[in-house]
């Protein structure tokens, strides 16, 4: 087991060292990784969450979330400023995150099986390519991996002894929302899946990781009571992010905001947000079908082609990451993730358990759509096969929460993607937080799934 967890750390570290040293100084910050750079840079300095204005006035901000750029600083004041630590520090969370992978595997696979789950996870290259981008979807892969660890080590234990390792979840999910506060829906299902010995225990494990999370998070929120005139709980972009996928002419991807006529006047950062918030639910109101009928195109631009790398790198320095290039890394990128995917749908189909002939159906469906998008060359069909994942498990029954870890967690990450986007709006970098799980479980595809986690110590 120590051999596994090393091959995996050492071959994750080399991919890694590999990519920072090739993208050193090459990459500067772009997209909204300006922002983040900007606000990191500001807090290193000791200037706060604040933004500097051109006409020198200086104000709160909380439009992007404060976790990455918090992070970020404490990267900047060991190295100084720039993309090149941001690399770093995504380089230690990725390491981190790969160990944490090989032990997720390990509770539902064999030895071999779980450290080939291990490398393909630690060298996907949708991931591994982001690594030098200063934005927020990788370390939130990152997080949730090391907080998928973490429910493994709390159903290894029982009784109190479980309890500090179910409030380290709790952390770990609350530093994931401070960096997407998405990511806040993890922590009731995370919770129910670390205590899942009966209903009772489900509902305690997600209330406690819930407020956990909560707690963690506190402190920002009670900030931006007293700085910005809104208690929200992360970040005050909510009502943006909601306008752009139900405004009329909305499409499901992202698109610059169209200022509400009510909202022009308006300049404070929170009171604008809230206006944008009004008048989205208002014209959901209006044309409910409408925004309904999105859905589907929001899903699509989610899961059907991630690409966040190779676009970060070329929109960073073209010179030194070309369009050729860029066309190159997406290809191997699908390719390699559709591949992935396929293997995920036949390792739940194997897996032993009730309607096994359901699920056998629907990975013949999920695989169809999953490699038409690779033969058509238009990546379409991603999320069916994507979403298929859900009712997979979910036809387990009550197995699925007495499977190994990786089997109802695979499903959160993809469910928990699927409703937000289908909500707001969709854009394929937010999909990268579920490629670790479904690479993981891809292994069982050639060695079946446990029917339930392994005993073993991690």
């Amino acid at each position: 087991m120590r051999r596994g967890a090393a091959i995996a750390l050492i071959v994750a570290s080399a991919a890694r060292v590999a990519v920072l040293v090739w993208a050193w100084g090459r990459f500067p910050a772009t997209a909204d990784g300006h922002y983040y750079d900007v606000l990191a840079d500001r807090l290193a300095r000791g200037l706060g969450y604040t933004w500097a204005w051109p006409d020198g006035a200086v104000t709160y901000a909380a439009h992007y979330p404060v976790g990455y750029p918090a992070a970020l600083s404490i990267a900047y004041r060991a190295l100084g400023s720039g993309a090149a630590a941001a690399g770093a520090l995504n380089l230690l969370l990725g390491v981190a995150a790969s160990v944490a992978g090989w032990a997720l595997a390990r509770d539902a696979l064999g030895p071999r099986a779980a450290l080939a789950a291990a490398l393909a996870a630690a060298l996907e290259p949708a991931l591994l390519l982001y690594q030098p981008a200063v934005m927020t979807e990788a370390v939130t892969a990152h997080l949730l991996l090391l907080a998928a660890w973490l429910v493994v080590a709390t159903r290894r234990r029982a009784g109190r002894a479980a309890w500090p390792w179910l409030a380290a979840l709790g952390v770990a999910i609350g530093a994931a929302t401070l960096v997407r506060p998405q990511s806040l829906l993890f922590a009731p299902l995370f919770g129910a899946v670390a205590l899942s010995t009966s209903a009772r225990a489900r509902v305690l494990g997600a209330a406690l990781v819930t407020a956990a999370a909560l707690v963690v998070c506190a402190p920002w929120t009670a900030r931006h009571c007293a700085r910005m005139g809104a208690c929200a709980l992360v970040s005050v972009n909510g009502g943006w992010n909601l306008l752009i996928g139900a405004a009329p002419g909305a499409t499901g991807h992202w698109a610059p905001v169209g200022v509400p006529d009510e909202c022009k006047t308006v300049f404070d950062e929170a009171k604008k947000d809230a206006c944008f918030g009004a008048a989205a639910r208002r014209d959901i109101a209006r044309a409910p079908l409408a925004w309904l009928s999105l859905a589907p195109k929001k899903l699509a631009a989610t899961f059907d082609y991630a690409g966040a790398a190779p676009y970060y790198l070329h929109a960073s320095n073209p010179g030194a990451f070309s369009y050729r290039a860029k066309a190159r890394a997406a290809v191997v990128e699908t390719v390699f993730h559709r591949a992935l995917l396929v293997g995920a749908l036949w390792a739940l189909a194997r897996m032993a358990g009730p309607r096994r002939r359901a699920r056998a159906a629907l990975a013949v469906v999920g695989s169809a759509c999953a490699l038409a998008g690779i033969v058509t060359r238009d990546a379409a069909g991603g999320w069916i096969a994507h979403l298929a994942l859900v009712p997979m498990v979910a036809l387990l029954g009550r197995r699925a929460l007495g499977a190994p870890s990786l089997v109802p967690l695979s499903a959160a990450a993809v469910g928990a993607t699927a409703l937000v986007h289908a909500v707001f709006f969709g854009a394929g970098r937010y999909s990268l937080p579920a490629f670790p799980f479904i690479a993981l479980l891809a292994a069982g595809a050639v060695s079946p799934l446990a029917s339930s986690p392994r005993g073993e110590p991690t």
